[in-house]
C-alpha cells in the first residue's frame, strides 16, 4: 500500500546571485543556494513524520514545497496519488487542496489582525463551499473552537485579544475547518512558553486520535519530536542524514551528527551519561565543504567523507557507518 504522502528526490534551488550589472562589473560569479537536495520520504496514513535539524538545513523549505507553496527545482510530491507538481494534474490538485492545511509558527502573523475569529475559522469552509447557510456555518466555527479548548462566544473576539497559545489553537481550528487530513506544522511551539507548548502538543496528539490526521511536524526541538513523531528524518544543510522511528532515534541513533543534536538535549534525570559539546558551526550554505558536509565537524571523518558523499542506506548517511568503522553503540 501507497503512502499517503510521497516525496521523491525533492531539490530547490534559489539564485542569490547579486545583480546582473554588479557582477560584470564586479567580475563575480552566480550564486546558488542549495537549499534542498534530493530529499526523498513517505508518511503514512494517520501518523506524524517529523523534520528535525539546525536552522538553515532546509526543513520549512520542504514543508513548503510539500503543500505547493513554493515549486522545487526537481523531483516529486504527491499527495493521496496526486502530483503536486505536474502541470497536468491540475483539475485534481485543486480538489485534493482542502485535504491538505499548514499550521505557522507565528500564531498572529498567521491571522488576520482585522478580523474576528469567526470569519478566519469560516474562510476555509465558504472557500471551499462545504456549507451554504449562515446558521450552519456559524454552528461549524462553534464546533470547532470548541474542539480546540475554545469556547464558542471566543469567536466575536479579535486575534490580539488572545494569548499566544490561544491564536495558535485557532489557528489549528482554522487548519479543521475545511475537513483536513494532512496538516503540515511548520514550528508550531516555538514562539510559544513551554508550558504552552506541552498543551499545544497534547491537544495536537488528541485532534490526531479522534480524527485520524496525518501530520509533517517540523522542528529543530528534539525534546518536542520525541512525544510526537511515528518517524523522524533529520536534515542537515538540504539533506535528510538519518531516517528512524521515533523511539529508535532517541535509543540508537546512527549518524553522529543526530548524536550531536541528542547530546545538546537537557538529560533532567541526569543519567550520567556522557555528553558531547556541540561542535562548529553550520557552514556557508552557498558554499558547502565537498563530500559529506558534516565532515569538518565530525570527529570520525577521513579523506573518503571530504570527498564522496554518502548514499542513504539503512537509513542513515554516513561513510563511517557503512564501511563499519563506528557502530551503533560507538555513535550513542
Amino acid at each position: 500500500m501507497a503512502d499517503f504522502v510521497e516525496v521523491e528526490n525533492l531539490r530547490r534551488v534559489f539564485d542569490v546571485s547579486k545583480p546582473w550589472l554588479n557582477r560584470v562589473l564586479e567580475g563575480s560569479d552566480r550564486q546558488l543556494l542549495r537549499a534542498v537536495d534530493g530529499v526523498s520520504f513517505g508518511i503514512a496514513m494517520g501518523e506524524t513524520f517529523a523534520l528535525v535539524g539546525e536552522s538553515g538545513s532546509g526543513k520549512s523549505t520542504v514543508a513548503r514545497m510539500v503543500v505547493g507553496l513554493l515549486p522545487p527545482s526537481s523531483g516529486e510530491v504527491r499527495i493521496a496519488g496526486i502530483s503536486m507538481t505536474d502541470p497536468r494534474a491540475t483539475a485534481e490538485r485543486q480538489r485534493l487542496r482542502r485535504r491538505i492545511q499548514m499550521v505557522f509558527q507565528d500564531p498572529y502573523a498567521s491571522l488576520n489582525p482585522r478580523w474576528r475569529v469567526d470569519r478566519i475559522i469560516a474562510e476555509p469552509i465558504q472557500a471551499f463551499r462545504l456549507l451554504r447557510s449562515e446558521a450552519e456555518i456559524r454552528e461549524r466555527v462553534g464546533e470547532l473552537l470548541g474542539l480546540v479548548g475554545l469556547h464558542p462566544d471566543d469567536g466575536s473576539k479579535y486575534p490580539h485579544e488572545f494569548s499566544g497559545g490561544q491564536r495558535q489553537r485557532i489557528a489549528i481550528a482554522r487548519a479543521l475547518a475545511s475537513d483536513a487530513e494532512f496538516i503540515v506544522c511548520d514550528e508550531p511551539t516555538s514562539a510559544l512558553d513551554v508550558s504552552v507548548q506541552a498543551q499545544i502538543l497534547n491537544l495536537m496528539r488528541d485532534l490526531q486520535d479522534r480524527l485520524g490526521l496525518t501530520y509533517l511536524f517540523i522542528s529543530h526541538n528534539l525534546a518536542v519530536v520525541r512525544h510526537m513523531a511515528t518517524r523522524i528524518g533529520v536534515m542537515y544543510l538540504g539533506r535528510i542524514v538519518e531516517i528512524s522511528g521515533g523511539r529508535e532515534l532517541f535509543s540508537e541513533p546512527k549518524h553522529p551528527y543526530t548524536r550531536m543534536l541528542l547530546d545538546a538535549v537537557p538529560d533532567p534525570a541526569m543519567t550520567g551519561r556522557q555528553r558531547i559539546a556541540v561542535r562548529g558551526e553550520v557552514p556557508n550554505p552557498i558554499n558547502p565543504p565537498s563530500g559529506c558536509t558534516f565532515n569538518p565537524r565530525c570527529p570520525f571523518a577521513n579523506e573518503r567523507c571530504r570527498e564522496e558523499i554518502p548514499a542513504l542506506l539503512g537509513g542513515v548517511a554516513c561513510h563511517a557507518v557503512h564501511e563499519g568503522r563506528i557502530t551503533v553503540s560507538e555513535a550513542a
